[in-house]
């Protein structure tokens, strides 16, 4: 069985508010969600900006106030975007639907600010002290759980941890299944809170954040020349996929499909991506194949291109292996700079984003880049937003660990 499969619902988290409408506008108004951290103090870090989601008003009308104390702020994402994607899709899981929709949600780190709580409290006040929901909490599987739980979706269940591919992962495994016929729809996508002190420790000890502290909203520079690292970001996208003739026969509003997906590993580093591009370029031109599209067919690329001087070098020169150059090739853009690096929900927040150009005909420029790097050899939108025409639409993801994987999405043409 090889079934097409439908994106029928998608609910987004960003540095924008709820919803992909609200940072799909600020995408096209060229405003960046990045500012100074105000989650807690930072005056001893070196970087002191990110990405922050504003509070979610209203969640505890959705949800149970006692699930919320006891849920990690990435699986608060997570249900509430799964919630927001359902809505949308119209999808009601009873009987047979529920034992045939799974659910396939990752994260990059998890439950990291319980673990952070929680310790404290095992160093200051002892063992006997420490939650009985700290495991639940934190493991990364239970904002797949916990959606399942709360929407009664019964068929497979599962997570994946591939670093910042790990969105792009888990929609692609997740149409893999509806692929081969093992559920009729899937709730899938990517969450992510760690805007807190051990992460961003972590990464600031790493060398990968923007120190620009003092110009935050134009911190993030994908492509650009004077890029100094990246800015961290938080939320979640959450897309329900459906098999296409179930989608039709229940006459869902279809919003696109995933034609393609395609992964490799560079085998290199355990931070840093081979320089050369390489993996990169065989995740892309797996994808293609899986699509069964030629390079030629894609009108636009959404690059992972985080703002890091290794990442958008590797990136631009996979590029260049992989399309035409210059005109000849797709149009290309980052939209870091507007919703900052999600870790392991950027994957997914970027698919959305790539489907919503394509509908809209309309290219989100890359904030920042004034002066692209010399690696760059194709035509990178910056500075205002392009229109362009075409069906298919790509979304790159690369992450620490050598992770690459790559979706190729198409707009709705029945």
């Amino acid at each position: 069985m090889n079934a097409r499969v439908a994106i029928t619902g998608i609910g987004t988290i960003s540095s924008s508010g709820v919803g992909l409408e609200a940072l799909w506008r600020d995408c096209l108004e060229g405003r960046s969600g990045i500012g100074p951290i105000t989650a807690f103090d930072v005056a001893a870090y070196k970087t002191r900006i990110a990405a922050q989601a504003p509070p979610l008003e209203g969640l505890d009308q959705h949800f149970d106030g006692k699930l919320l104390k006891r849920t990690d702020p990435f699986a608060n994402f997570a249900l509430y975007a799964a919630k927001i994607a359902l809505d949308q899709s119209g999808l009601v899981l009873d009987g047979e639907v529920g034992d045939e929709t799974g659910v396939l949600i990752g994260s990059g780190i998890g439950g990291m600010q319980t673990w952070e709580k929680q310790f404290q409290i095992l160093l200051n006040r002892g063992p006997d002290r420490v939650s009985p929901f700290l495991v639940p909490m934190m493991i990364i599987d239970m904002a797949s759980g916990l959606v399942s739980m709360e929407f009664g979706a019964r068929g497979p269940n599962l997570s994946v941890v591939t670093a910042c591919a790990t969105s792009t992962h888990a929609l692609g495994e997740a149409s893999e299944i509806i692929c081969r016929g093992a559920a009729r729809a899937m709730i899938a996508g990517g969450a992510e809170a760690v805007i807190c002190p051990t992460a961003l420790s972590g990464f600031c000890a790493a060398g990968a954040l923007s120190e620009r502290n003092d110009e935050p909203a134009t911190a993030c520079r994908p492509f650009d020349r004077t890029r100094d690292g990246f800015v961290m970001g938080e939320g979640a996208t959450i897309m329900v996929l459906e098999e296409m003739e179930f989608a039709k026969q229940r006459g869902a509003s279809i919003l696109g499909e995933i034609v393609g997906y395609g992964m490799s590993g560079d085998a290199y580093h355990i931070t840093a991506p081979s320089p050369d591009g390489g993996g990169a370029a065989r995740a892309m031109r797996a994808a293609l194949k899986r699509a069964q599209l030629n390079p030629e067919d894609i009108a636009y690329v959404n690059a992972h291109a985080p703002g890091t001087p290794g990442g958008d070098d590797m990136e631009a020169r996979g590029l260049g292996q992989v399309f035409r150059h210059g005109a000849e090739g797709p149009l290309v853009s980052s939209t870091k700079s507007i919703h900052g690096h999600q870790l392991g929900a950027t994957g997914a927040t970027e698919l959305a984003l790539t489907l919503r150009m394509l509908q809209a005909g309309v290219v989100a420029p890359t904030l920042n880049c004034h002066e692209p790097d010399e690696a760059v050899v194709n035509d990178v939108v910056i500075e205002q937003p392009r229109e362009f025409s075409g069906s298919y639409g790509m979304s790159n993801s690369f992450g620490f660990g050598g992770h690459n994987a790559v979706l190729i999405v198409k707009k709705f043409e029945d």
